[in-house]
């Protein structure tokens, strides 16, 4: 059964449509995916999102268009929305963690001084790579740049270490700081 005739089926709901072009496919989105993740779980998960959107928008697609042109498609807009919402989450975990460590108010110091010591057994946790890259980026203020030099590793390294601390914080000071909230 050629390609068309597979997208024909998918359109209708068949499953085995959809089997047959995860099968051809799905090595070329990993790939495609390539371009843009270095984590293999992030290429893992974006080429199972991007055959869940495709069976999600079958009734959309157009059997005379080129079929691997709207996959690759799909796969650039959730590449670049799964960005998008990384930016936007960066800079809320930037904002958050900032302000965990500015100077506060008498009245505030006793809640600050909590958060600072939970943030700083949560940063003992992380690799001592991160940990390093961690505090040179927090605490000293040196820049990813700055960091890369010192460190002789590559800025894209830094902002990798960056970013895994960041998510592992995140996941585990959300509840402390929705305990200092109540």
């Amino acid at each position: 059964m050629n390609e068309q005739e597979l997208v024909i089926r998918l359109k209708q709901g068949s499953q085995e449509a959809f089997t047959a072009l995860y099968k051809h496919y799905w090595a070329k989105v990993y790939h495609f995916s390539n371009l843009y993740l270095s984590s293999e779980s992030e290429k893992e998960e974006v080429v199972q999102e991007v055959f869940v959107r495709l069976w999600e928008v079958r009734d959309f697609i157009k059997p005379e268009e080129s079929f691997k042109g709207f996959l690759f498609i799909i796969t650039r807009n959730i590449i670049f929305n799964n960005f998008r919402k990384s930016f936007r989450e960066t800079t809320y975990k930037q904002t958050v963690l900032q302000a965990a460590f500015e100077e506060y108010d008498m009245e505030e110091s006793i809640e600050t001084a909590d958060l600072r010591s939970y943030i700083k057994g949560l940063v003992s946790q992380l690799t001592p790579r991160q940990q390093e890259v961690f505090r040179l980026s927090r605490e000293q203020h040196l820049s990813y740049r700055e960091i890369s030099k010192q460190l002789d590793i590559s800025e894209k390294t830094v902002e990798r270490h960056i970013n895994d601390a960041l998510r592992f914080l995140r996941k585990n000071i959300h509840l402390f700081l929705l305990f200092l909230s109540a």
